[in-house]
């Protein structure tokens, strides 16, 4: 009797592919197994280097990048239900290249060169994917391979180097080795030698990079009110912040960070929350960093704006949240893909962007400066970089995940306050409606205890400010600028070898006349 082993070993192979593009996400909080990153894309490389023919490559690889989305934003499904699918195998395209790139260079019996070649070039192919979907439009810089690492103080040492980039690239190195060492045991010397690279690599940054100096502090609190529900939760909501910011008094702050839409209606047009805040201020002796989101009183539209709060009421210039979360604050292309709004929980009305980043100088210590972000901005690099570059004693990401309660959300985002502070080499402090709360400092670590999901409280943090530039500060994604320029190089080699081994055409002119005698 026939068998179909051929058919049989392709549906295998396409069903093992999605779990392995999956395993990655278990790096990522909640699970937190930042050890995993390391391992974690072994099995689906392995699948990748034994693909029949390119085009099983590329089906394997968008199979695994769909597993990869769908793990790594599960928590997404109340919200979009549904359209999780189709977003994850769009998102799912991006891994393609990559694929094709860790067939290529790993797959057959690969010489020193070649896997010399594949310790670069795969892990920049991976980086590749993760720039392209770091767009605002395709989701933001969110479940970054790198980000992974956020609870490893070396990691972390690594970050203020060359940024999650960095951290990215590594962790694909040396999943690329381990492959290298367990398939192809002609190759194992430059595998041994690209995973004594990174740890060498580690060591220096460890020893050597510049670290932050500290100077001087802040004594911060942040007021966490939990999760409040009801037809006037809004009006509930500040009535709870208002009292557990109340019970604060004489604590010597400099600075009170309430959350992301912790005010639901403009000052400027509630005179009677300008006076309640003030009044707060007033009382603890320290300014208040809170967070509106309504209709302007003023301008059209819905702005979420970090206003800054004096004992005489709004102090500063506020700053408006400028890059703004798809389908949640807005929904891209409405007028074809406003359906969503019917489907989950997508944005009824567009929110509005701000135009410019902004510091917020306290009015008691006008020498120190607050770089706000709301929410989802956290997750950018290049936002935080921008804040310190311009002179930000003090990051702070005001954020409400509460839509994600019971998920991995609040946890991930949590812990990108551990990247972007030491990235940036400034402390950061992540405020919450309904938890995590964290405060981590310019090195990274963490400052405190955080407050947990669900609880409704304060927490007082003794934060140290730091002066100096990282190189990550200095310099950028020069790590992403290498990958590509590798790539760049790998594909002129490439394209060059196929014209020199390109077979001479034969002439096509007329056949030459002969004398006949």
């Amino acid at each position: 009797m026939l068998t179909d082993r051929p058919g049989r070993t392709r549906r295998w192979r396409a069903a093992a592919a999605v779990p392995a593009g999956a395993l990655p996400a278990l790096a990522f909080p909640a699970p937190a197994l930042w050890w995993s990153g390391y391992v974690a894309l072994v099995p689906w490389m392995l699948l990748l280097r034994t693909a029949p023919s390119g085009r099983r490559a590329a089906l394997e690889g968008w199979l695994g990048g769909t597993g990869f989305v769908l793990a790594v934003h599960h928590w997404l499904l109340p919200s979009l239900h549904v359209f999780l699918l189709p977003l994850a195998a769009l998102l799912a395209l991006l891994w393609i290249p990559w694929a094709l790139l860790v067939r290529q260079l790993l797959g057959g019996s690969p010489g020193a060169g070649r896997a010399a070649a594949a310790l670069v070039l795969v892990p920049a192919g991976w980086l590749l994917s993760e720039l392209a979907r770091s767009w605002e439009g395709l989701g933001g810089p969110w479940g970054l391979l790198g980000a992974g690492q956020w609870q490893v103080p070396a990691a972390l040492r690594l970050a203020s180097v060359g940024g999650v980039w960095l951290l990215s690239l590594l962790v694909v190195a040396v999943n690329c080795a381990l492959v290298l060492l367990i398939a192809v045991p002609a190759a194992r010397l430059p595998a041994l030698a690209g995973v004594t690279g990174c740890a060498v690599l580690t060591g220096a940054v460890w020893l050597w990079a510049p670290r932050p100096e500290l100077s001087g502090g802040l004594r911060v609190a942040v007021v966490q009110p939990g999760v409040v529900g009801g037809a006037d939760s809004v009006e509930q909501r500040f009535a709870v912040g208002e009292r557990l910011t109340r019970a604060l008094a004489g604590q010597r702050l400099d600075l009170v960070v309430w959350g992301e839409s912790s005010v639901g209606a403009d000052p400027a047009a509630r005179p009677d929350l300008t006076r309640r805040l003030a009044a707060l201020s007033a009382e603890l002796d320290a300014p208040l960093l809170v967070n509106v989101d309504a209709r302007g009183a003023d301008r059209p539209g819905i702005y979420k704006s970090s206003v800054l709060v004096g004992p005489h009421g709004p102090t500063g210039p506020r700053y408006d949240k400028m890059r703004l979360v798809p389908f949640g604050e807005y929904v891209p292309a409405r007028s074809a893909l406003g359906w969503a709004t019917s489907v989950g929980k997508a944005a009824g009305e567009d929110r509005r962007r701000g135009t410019a980043p902004v510091l917020m100088a306290l009015p008691d210590r006008p020498e120190v400066r607050i770089g706000p972000l709301v929410c989802f901005e956290s997750a950018f690099p290049d936002m935080t970089r921008r804040l310190a570059r311009d002179g930000a004693d003090l990051l702070v990401a005001q954020s409400a995940t509460s839509t994600f309660q019971d998920s991995w959300a609040p946890a991930q985002h949590a812990s990108l306050a551990a990247l972007r502070a030491a990235e940036a080499g400034r402390p950061m402090v992540h405020a919450t409606l309904t938890g995590i709360s964290v405060v981590h400092g310019p090195s990274g670590e963490r400052i405190g205890r955080p407050l947990p999901v669900w609880a409704s409280g304060t927490a007082v943090y003794d934060v140290p400010l730091a002066h100096g530039s990282t190189l990550y500060a200095r310099f950028g994604a020069w790590p992403v600028a290498a990958a590509l320029l590798s790539l760049a190089g790998y594909g002129a080699v490439a394209a060059a070898g196929r014209l020199r081994n390109r077979p001479a055409q034969a002439p096509t002119g007329p056949p030459a006349r002969t004398a006949r005698g």
